[in-house]
């Protein structure tokens, strides 16, 4: 693809990107005291990071039965209030014990 072809490509995303993040700020010109609005703002991060994380966990490994292994463990250890880096770790020895156990079967 040549560059005067995706020039327009290129234009048409940042004006995108722009007003999606413009409209918002122009539309409201008051402080938002409504109790909906404000948890909805407050917790739509959260909501955004598992949309891209959540599925990126089960096509990061080689099989899905190694992905649910993972996640498994990490859930069980996140319910027991164990530390990120714990967490971390053990889901992803999980993974690794998992995958070896695969490649041998």
């Amino acid at each position: 693809m040549t560059f005067s072809a995706f020039l327009p490509y290129l234009i048409t995303m940042a004006l995108v990107t722009y007003l999606v993040r413009l409209v918002p700020l122009l539309a409201v010109k008051k402080k938002i005291e409504n109790k909906f609005v404000l948890s909805f703002l407050h917790y739509m991060p959260f909501a955004v990071l598992s949309v891209m994380t959540v599925p990126a966990v089960f096509y990061s490994t080689g099989s899905l039965l190694s992905a649910v292994v993972g996640v498994t463990v990490a859930l069980i250890l996140a319910f027991f209030k164990r530390s990120l880096l714990l967490v971390a770790a053990s889901a992803s020895a999980a993974v690794l014990i998992c995958e070896l156990i695969l490649q041998i079967v």
